[in-house]
């Protein structure tokens, strides 16, 4: 049940008066400061055009007056720099948060927001999060908290009279959220309390998960309508992180939804705000493993002022690294190799292979050319692949031997279109008007593979040669447990000896088999000691879902538990005779779920490519659905049908997972991974549905 404005406890109203009274002294002190700063406007245009005039002096001067024309332009640049980061609170969402503290100078109110603004006339005091030293007791403390802080060297005690998270949207309040009481505004202008409780359908849960909306004008990005603020949601333990020495390598562990990745965001955006000089953004860089998190990771950085931060998916830093550092502009990369290769070419065990047949290579020996020749030579010596899966010690099955060998040896071929060289072209003509090898084992010749390129970067930086790769003064490394060594060990030598570095990861997600563990994580990064932190609380997940992710990984779980951020709707286990079946189920239930709650974001996350597409044709009709198999997420409400290789670090208000069968998740640990990869996307409500054999992961009689 929900309550109108007129049944709103006194409490309540007087809370929503509060705070709707102080947002309207803001917005009206900020206009002031706008017409007051008006007359700026002329200054800027008159140093523009400035600028325009000096850089058609530099294009016809003579070269001895060029440093004087140059150093006039830089101060103007200067000048413009300075009256353009000036800026003054979006009115449309000034600040995220209300402090109230009885402190040494009385009671105090502190908005928390993006840009500081203070107007002591009108009592407003809106300060940046990153910076302010009193937002450490917004973030430390509980309302009716006692709090001791030192602000310098100066000691500042006190109480937390009022902590109160906000949401501001083109200017109007529209949600209040204090301790336990939410006020929400519904799109009729009334105030109410919205109910919670246990639901046996689809429902309730629209606007749960992080979604950022589509980039406004500009490099912001806009909220949902109703969302909280993500920088307003770090808790005590987070900021701690967050705040961290720039020169301290920090390892953020947590379970699904504990807030890794907002960590490792958030510690960025403070490390550029504090030191600009010496970490720019132009040098600074997150990788993560998918496109689906990269897109997530710049929609998150925009509005922390990071829209210029280069976020790269590993494939894409390491096709990139490798044409400039081995100065090709063209690297004929084949993108779909047999599995059992990827796997082996990722696997820890390779490391030690190589390191004991090639050991470090003299910089003369690594050009292009000669290392292509070395890989190749050592994945087509069968006793060489043998110990590599010896060494994985059962994770490489021996099949992956034979598998490496011929397709490397198809690789290593003259490409054909060589050896028809002086061929009358008009005899070369096919009548699909493809080229002769399309579609035929000769047009692997010439390729490499993608998962090759790191291990040429890697062979290449041993010998601290790594070209025109630019050096990097701090990185992110998300989802750190899907990075193979030879990835990591490259990485360390871009970041030369500070090893400045955020890396956020949790085991228990590791899709791949190139985890060997957090120590050698930070070996190969060069790293000897780095600040832990390890989130306890699960938030993105309510108890019901954090509880079946545990008994789904079954042995391979952690010690302690996650702790539940919240309680939250029951999971619902549906099962049917077939497969036609349980997808016309679902696709009714998410039609009408579409229809309650418009605004709603749903994953349906297939174990795989080929499950994702079978059941997309079942609502491949509705405007609704939509098909992503390459990270390619609009971060739009509907619904995505997608994979569990697409949606690490993602969230949705509703998960449904169609495919939980014995078939595509038997008893085996990589399957308790994925599928407890699938369970943790849900921020809401889950369903898991399956037809003919049940997954053993999922035994009635183990729930």
């Amino acid at each position: 049940m929900s309550q109108t404005v007129a049944e709103l406890p006194e409490h309540a109203r007087a809370i929503i008066a509060e705070e709707e009274a102080l947002l309207a002294r803001v917005l009206a002190s900020v206009e002031a400061a706008r017409q007051r700063s008006g007359s700026r406007t002329q200054e800027t245009q008159g140093l523009v055009a400035q600028l325009q005039v000096l850089r058609d002096e530099a294009a016809t001067a003579p070269v001895a007056d060029l440093p004087h024309l140059l150093h006039q332009m830089n101060q103007a640049r200067a000048l413009l720099e300075r009256q353009e980061t000036a800026q003054l609170p979006d009115v449309g969402a000034p600040y995220f948060a209300h402090l109230r503290v009885d402190g040494p100078a009385g009671i105090r109110d502190y908005l928390l927001g993006r840009t500081s603004f203070a107007d002591a006339s009108a009592d407003v005091r809106i300060i940046d999060w990153r910076f302010a030293p009193v937002a450490r007791v917004f973030y430390r403390y509980g309302e009716g908290d006692s709090y001791e802080e030192w602000f310098g060297e100066r000691l500042s005690e006190g109480t937390v009279e009022v902590r109160r998270l906000v949401v501001i949207e083109r200017g109007r309040l529209i949600r209040i959220q204090s301790g336990t009481l939410v006020l929400v505004r519904t799109s009729e202008g009334a105030w109410r309390m919205p109910g919670s409780g246990p639901s046996s359908q689809l429902a309730g849960g629209a606007g749960t998960a992080v979604r950022p909306g589509q980039l406004g004008v500009g490099e912001g990005a806009s909220r949902s309508e109703g969302a909280l603020d993500i920088t307003a949601l770090l808790d005590a333990e987070q900021f701690e992180a967050v705040s961290v020495a720039a020169d301290q390598p920090l390892l953020v562990l947590g379970s699904a939804g504990s807030g890794k990745t907002t960590v490792a965001l958030h510690r960025l955006a403070k490390i550029a705000f504090d030191d600009h000089a010496r970490y720019p953004e132009s040098r600074m860089k997150v990788i993560v493993p998918e496109e689906g998190l990269a897109r997530l990771s710049r929609r998150l950085l925009a509005p922390l002022g990071l829209g210029k931060v280069s976020v790269e998916t590993l494939d894409s830093w390491a096709a990139t690294a490798a044409r400039v550092s081995f100065g090709a502009k063209a690297i004929k990369l084949w993108e779909d190799p047999p599995p059992l290769v990827s796997k082996l070419k990722r696997h820890p065990a390779l490391r030690l292979a190589l390191a004991a047949r090639l050991g470090v290579l003299k910089s003369s020996a690594t050009t292009l050319p000669g290392l292509r020749k070395k890989l190749a030579e050592v994945f087509t010596d069968r006793r060489f692949l043998e110990s590599v899966v010896s060494y994985s010690k059962g994770e490489l099955p021996l099949t992956a031997v034979e598998e490496t060998v011929r397709h490397t040896m198809l690789q290593i071929a003259t490409p054909l279109e060589r050896e028809l060289e002086g061929v009358d072209p008009d005899r070369l003509q096919t009548l699909d008007g493809k080229s002769l090898e399309s579609d035929t084992p000769d047009e692997l010749a010439g390729t490499l593979d993608l998962e090759d390129l790191p291990l040429l970067l890697f062979l290449r930086a041993q010998g601290g040669n790594l070209g025109a790769v630019g050096r990097l003064v701090h990185v992110v490394l998300d989802e750190t447990e899907d990075f193979s060594l030879f990835e990591l060990f490259v990485v360390g030598r871009l970041l030369g000896e500070a090893r400045s570095c955020t890396l956020a990861g949790d085991e228990m997600q590791q899709t791949s088999t190139s985890f060997a563990g957090w120590q050698a994580v930070l070996s190969e990064l060069g790293i000897r000691d780095a600040a832990t932190c390890r989130l306890q609380v699960s938030y993105r997940c309510p108890r019901p879902i954090t509880e079946l992710a545990r008994k789904v990984l079954g042995t391979q779980a952690t010690t302690t538990a996650p702790l539940a951020g919240r309680e939250g709707a029951p999971v619902g286990f549906h099962h049917f005779p077939d497969e036609a079946q349980a997808h016309l189920f679902i696709g009714e239930a998410l039609r009408e779920l579409l229809e309650r709650e418009p605004h709603a974001s749903v994953a349906v996350i297939a174990s795989g490519p080929d499950q994702a597409r079978t059941f997309h044709r079942v609502v491949a009709d509705q405007s609704w659905a939509r098909l992503v198999l390459e990270g390619d997420f609009s971060f739009e409400p509907g619904v995505d049908v997608t994979d569990v290789d697409n949606v690490k670090g993602l969230e949705f208000d509703y998960v449904v997972i169609p495919d939980a069968t014995a078939r595509v998740y038997p008893a085996h640990d990589e399957a308790r991974r994925r599928l407890h990869i699938a369970i943790t996307r849900t921020s809401h409500q889950l369903w898991v549905v399956s037809s003919g054999v049940r997954s053993p992961l999922l035994a009635e009689n183990s729930f």
